[in-house]
């Protein structure tokens, strides 16, 4: 018999005050090992590739590689381990929207997934319930975002002991990548371009990297999350990458939206002057990883034109700021230079 979830203690942002030392948790955070600077390089590489010396290999760097067709395709591989436990279905659907939603910023068509899952025991009725949630959460976000799913849906790594090790689900998404002339990468291309982000921020820290290493709290719901949104954020980015307007595009990921900018910045040295949203707490803004939400960059020259075609399709976006030479400033305050964003600096 399968298990109903298990409620979880609730946690409110109330819980927390909105006066926090921002440049504290900027530079605590840079000694999560979730978000330390080595692992902007393992994770955002692409902004390095270069077409021209793609081989028949697979690029462990950028995760993308060429087919013995001369199709180019992208690989990538990620891992949940939030709320198994408790809600499995909406666990694996926001895997798996992150990981489109990482595909669908490079232009690349996803076009498949695979998926395991850890650290179960299939025979204990906890462990049925979440196999049984994950699988559905699978099938329908296959389903929404029109990919397949291998045939077996999901592998299991089944076990009774090793100790107090949480269930997770990790999933591989191959998707193809059109026409190559097109390929967006993540990393700001060049000073003065223009910071958008496409979707809207909420007051929300659950799960966060932010909630959990820098105010220890280890409890709380899944963060902000409507699979519809997700897929409509496909077929915004499919327009706006047909339409040339964008020189860089990511997902807003771990560490939330401040990290996701500096990951962007890194690879080439560039910094951000950006304002946040007088209507949503600072620490969520800056730090939330609510759903939904992705960062482009913009040649100024194009900017009318993409605020032109964003506001047809009826999408929420916001004007964060504009690249710089290399400082980091947040609503006029100066974070210092982006080549100082390091433990050893």
């Amino acid at each position: 018999m399968i298990e109903e979830k298990n409620e979880i203690q609730e946690f409110t942002i109330e819980q927390i005050s909105e006066e926090q030392d921002i440049q504290d948790i900027v530079f605590n955070l840079m000694a999560d090992p979730n978000l330390a600077p080595i692992n902007y390089f393992n994770d955002f590489t692409e902004g390095t590739i270069d077409l021209s010396d793609m081989s028949n290999g697979e690029n462990d760097e950028t995760g993308m590689f060429c087919s013995e067709n001369g199709q180019m395709m992208a690989l990538s591989t990620h891992a949940l381990h939030h709320h198994l436990e408790t809600d499995p279905q909406q666990a694996t659907e926001i895997l798996v929207s992150r990981a489109m939603r990482k595909m669908i910023c490079y232009g690349a068509a996803p076009e498949a997934v695979s998926s395991v899952l850890y650290h179960i025991n299939i025979a204990d009725p906890n462990g049925q319930y979440i196999a049984a949630g994950a699988t559905k959460g699978l099938e329908n976000a296959c389903s929404k975002f029109k990919i397949k799913l291998a045939d077996r849906k999901i592998r299991f790594d089944s076990f009774s002991g090793h100790g107090p090790v949480s269930p997770t689900i990790i999933i591989s998404i191959m998707a193809s990548i059109p026409d190559k002339d097109k390929l967006v990468t993540h990393s700001f291309k060049k000073k003065g371009n223009s910071i958008f982000m496409i979707g809207k921020s909420y007051d929300d820290i659950n799960t966060s990297e932010y909630l959990e290493f820098y105010h220890e709290i280890t409890e709380s719901a899944l963060p902000v999350f409507d699979i519809d949104i997700e897929t409509k954020l496909h077929s915004v980015m499919k327009r706006l990458i047909e339409s040339g307007l964008l020189s860089s595009a990511s997902p807003v990921g771990k560490g939330g939206l401040f990290f996701s900018l500096l990951r962007a910045g890194m690879p080439s040295g560039f910094g951000f002057d950006i304002t946040t949203d007088a209507e949503i707490r600072k620490d969520a803004f800056l730090f939330g990883e609510a759903m939904g939400r992705i960062i482009v960059g913009i040649d100024p020259k194009k900017t009318d034109e993409f605020v032109d075609l964003m506001s047809s399709l009826k999408v929420h976006f916001f004007a964060l700021g504009h690249v710089t030479k290399g400082e980091i400033r947040i609503d006029d305050d100066s974070f210092g230079f982006i080549d100082k964003m390091t433990p050893s600096n």
